[in-house]
């Protein structure tokens, strides 16, 4: 897989990217939308393909991308179709930095050095290139001021950006909120993403996938709770509940 095209991980951390801050927002749930994200991006390159809630591999041939080569094999040696909320919650923690680091080598971001209160180390990460974060960004802004359907690519970052909580981050306040709830409907173009970001929230909510359920659209127009979560899901459900500790690590 050649580097003309970032990949839906590669996306979805630089949206994350603060750039006042040099941090990612929503640290523990980004590891899960990465996951996800990585199987958003196989079926993409044509390695995997969803068989209900779960994910087959059909192409064990390599991408070229050393991340997505690394998922890639883990799903391979499964031997068997693996539900997608049972791959994106395990013990696969680190996701985060990891790419970070992956960003870092192919020059897309810049690791800055500091101290928290004058003593702790830390690294603080600024994007190489503010106009490639503008793009990003600008292709969400332009599904959801248009509504017009967006290409597979765009509709399943913004599912997932929606799973992990980054909303609020793209477009706070209470001026942002119609844009949150444009940015959750995008979820019903892509039924790959849209399934791939649902198990991201069951994750999140400690429940299991449930089957053949539907992502043809959100059903309601807002957050649900998880007593309310029955028959197709609605894409308008939040990214709320609390993510289990052994689940994803909390740096």
């Amino acid at each position: 897989m050649g580097k003309s095209r970032r990949t839906v991980p590669e996306e979805l951390l630089l949206l994350a990217l603060d750039p006042t801050t040099g941090t990612t927002a929503q640290p523990q749930t980004l590891d899960l939308g990465l996951a996800g994200a990585q199987l958003v991006e196989l079926s993409l390159a044509g390695r995997i393909v969803p068989e209900g809630d779960r994910i087959a591999v059909v192409l064990a041939r390599p991408t070229g991308d050393p991340t997505l080569d690394h998922a890639l094999e883990l799903l391979r040696r499964r031997g068997s179709p693996v539900r997608a909320a049972h791959w994106i919650g395990g013990p696969r923690l680190g996701l985060r930095q990891t790419y970070l680091a992956h960003l870092e080598r192919c020059g897309m971001v810049t690791a800055v050095p500091g101290q928290v209160c004058g003593v702790l180390p830390t690294i603080r990460y600024q994007a190489s290139d503010d106009c490639t974060n503008a793009a990003i960004k600008q292709r969400l802004d332009t599904a959801i001021r248009t509504g017009v359907p967006p290409d597979p690519r765009t509709a399943a970052l913004a599912a997932l950006a929606h799973s992990v909580g980054l909303g609020k981050h793209l477009y706070p306040g209470n001026e942002g909120r119609s844009s949150r709830s444009r940015l959750r409907d995008l979820i019903r173009y892509d039924p790959l993403g849209g399934m791939v970001a649902h198990a991201v929230m069951d994750v999140q909510n400690g429940l299991p996938a449930q089957q053949n359920r539907s992502s043809q659209g959100p059903g309601g127009p807002g957050p649900a709770t998880a007593t309310s979560r029955s028959g197709s899901r609605a894409a308008g459900r939040g990214s709320g509940g609390r993510v289990p500790a052994s689940r994803v690590g909390v740096r």
